[in-house]
């Protein structure tokens, strides 16, 4: 499955709810379904900045030259918009990841509906991600 067909499957499970509150509720057992991040990569190396919550993400790039990411967050939210990050771009290639546009943001109504401070995480988050990619392909 391509990154935007990943995506369009995402905007389709959104579009079954009316209200954003049962958008959080569906992001928080999004957030239940991520695996847990190894407890060595719970420190401040792995820390985004520019999140209000604390968020960690990890990156490895395995022998099949994709991109594997764990993450784990102490806010249930944030913990499950970096787990719909990940089902995104999780196992692509650093130029997927780098030339992704993740239209399926602003599709699912995240702009208008994060308060400031989660969406400035958001692309805090987007960003920690996209540079992993970017030193992954330096490495190439």
């Amino acid at each position: 499955m391509t990154i935007n067909e990943m995506q369009d499957e995402i905007v389709e499970e959104f579009s079954v709810f009316d209200e954003w509150l049962d958008k959080y509720e569906y992001l928080i057992e999004l957030s239940r379904e991520l695996p847990a991040i190894d407890e060595k990569h719970r420190v401040e190396q792995y820390l985004i900045k520019g999140c209000q919550s604390r968020v960690w993400v990890d990156a490895e790039l395995k022998d099949d030259g994709r991109i594997y990411f764990t993450a784990d967050s102490d806010a249930i939210i944030t913990k499950g918009i970096i787990a719909l990050l990940i089902r995104v771009m999780n196992g692509r290639t650093p130029d997927e990841i780098i030339d992704a546009d993740l239209y399926f943001i602003d599709r699912i109504g995240f702009c208008e509906n994060l308060s400031p401070t989660r969406a400035n995480g958001l692309l805090a988050m987007i960003k920690q991600m996209k540079l992993y990619a970017l030193a992954y392909k330096s490495k190439m």
